[in-house]
């Protein structure tokens, strides 16, 4: 065996450290540095990583880089390497259980680690799942086919569509539901996406993903699974569906309308929130309760409407002060055909930038009004900048949040360039991504600090 094998990744001053305390990777260790004591594995290094940290895996199950020039001394009480193949076992068929069809994207959801490149191994056959997730038999028939295998930051209009065609070949074939497996960050734009060009869905359309991979012992991955799962098996609600963790505890989850919902939290796990409403239902390992009443319902029927025309060229514009004409110039000049705007307060832009638009508007461009304050409604009839950059032809999008009319322009330009009839399609409601009002609990955020507020945390927390 070489020193590759034995120092799996290390270099420099760490594996110098390692080597002067005859430490090898996989080694039970206690490392004593100079004001602490660490015990645990000693995990491989990424090929990519830097030189001055050493691995471990504590007891606790999370990991932590130790600096290798503070170490002290590394005392040894064992080896075993570690192996990466994922457990498998035979899915069960059980003909009374419905069918249900995973297909994956990408992302972490039922993954394991793989230490030596940094890089997630997926579990993702039916019987990789099952060994990870045994519970996933309890619900279903599990099916799974593996789309795409990309970061979320990759998945565009050309995933949107191949991911939206396979969906609409799976309920010709009759599942009772579909569950995809998607990377967190851009979630909410792929389920904006299919929330347009899947519509009339007769079964649920769940996307799930994992804010924690699965090697750590705080994932939320397999209980998002258990619960997508669930709502695909036995949920009445024929919608495309994000199913994240509710509270950051693991009481249950919540099933996000894909038209309404956004990624708000780098790392929580809790961090998919419903914008401007409320999610359409809880969903545990026991069951599933509805919050609202308006949703689409299952039927018995295969019968979808797939529609997957879409135009890339759409942008979308953060609004800041002294935002100078030349970055909506520059969208003109390079062919945009739509822009989507999000202004200040009810909709707002500076002055300077009236010419860019009227120039957008004599060019025949779309360009659309949304609020960066997320909740609340465009109100472009207030005051008088509003009202001149209507007459601008830019369209205030009522309370549309901006990823979703990014998506949306770009799906109704796809079906149209006339710039009235892309118009009437933007602001007539598909699947609640404009609502007639925001209700009084659509909008809770709680400021902590506050005595009343730290109060009601502190009783209700657990």
């Amino acid at each position: 065996m070489t020193n590759n094998d034995l120092y799996k990744g290390y270099k420099g001053g760490a594996l110098e450290t390692l080597k002067k305390f005859e430490a090898l990777v996989w080694c039970d260790v206690e490392i004593i540095t100079g004001d602490a004591m660490f015990k645990g594995i000693i995990l491989p290094r990424s090929e990519t990583s830097d030189h001055l940290h050493i691995v471990l895996k504590l007891i606790s199950g999370y990991n932590i880089g130790v600096a290798a020039d503070t170490v002290k001394n590394i005392k040894i009480f064992g080896r075993k390497e570690a192996h990466y193949k994922i457990p498998e076992k035979a899915f069960p068929y059980d003909p009374v259980k419905p069918r249900v069809k995973l297909i994956g994207t990408g992302g972490t959801i039922a993954s394991r680690l793989d230490y030596r490149t940094g890089a997630v191994i997926p579990a993702f056959t039916p019987g990789e799942l099952y060994g990870s997730v045994p519970e996933l038999a309890d619900i279903c028939n599990l099916e799974t086919e593996k789309l795409y295998g990309v970061f979320s930051e990759n998945m565009g209009p050309e995933q949107w569509m191949g991911v939206a065609n396979a969906i609409g070949k799976e309920i010709e074939k009759g599942v009772q539901g579909i569950v995809i497996g998607h990377g967190t960050d851009t979630m909410h734009h792929t389920a904006a996406a299919l929330s347009f060009m899947v519509q009339d869905s007769p079964v649920p359309i769940v996307m799930v993903g994992s804010q924690r991979s699965s090697d750590r012992p705080s994932s939320d991955a397999a209980l998002n699974l258990m619960h997508s799962v669930k709502t695909a098996a036995e949920s009445d609600i024929a919608e495309v569906l994000v199913c994240m963790f509710g509270p950051t505890s693991d009481d249950y989850g919540l099933l996000h309308r894909g038209t309404r919902v956004r990624k708000m939290h780098s790392s929580y796990r809790s961090t998919f929130r419903t914008i401007g409403d409320i999610p359409v239902a809880m969903v545990s390992r026991e069951k599933i309760t509805p919050l609202r009443t308006d949703y689409k319902k299952r039927r018995t029927d295969n019968n979808v409407k797939i529609n997957t025309a879409f135009e890339e060229m759409v942008s979308i514009v953060y609004y800041y002060p002294n935002m100078k004409p030349d970055i909506v110039d520059s969208l003109i000049d390079n062919g945009y055909k739509g822009i989507v705007i999000a202004g200040t307060g009810l909709g707002h832009v500076n002055k300077p930038l009236y010419p860019a638009l009227k120039r957008a508007r004599d060019n025949n461009i779309a360009v659309y009004m949304t609020v960066q304050t997320l909740w609340g409604y465009v109100q472009m009839y207030v005051y008088d900048t509003g009202r001149d950059m209507m007459e601008l032809g830019v369209v205030p999008t009522a309370n549309m949040l901006p990823e979703v009319a990014y998506v949306k322009l770009g799906w109704a330009l796809g079906q149209t360039s006339d710039i009235e009839e892309v118009k009437k399609i933007m602001l007539t409601p598909i699947n609640g991504e404009i609502t007639e009002r925001e209700p009084s609990n659509g909008y809770l955020i709680y400021q902590g600090g506050i005595p009343e507020v730290e109060a009601f945390i502190s009783k209700h927390r657990k």
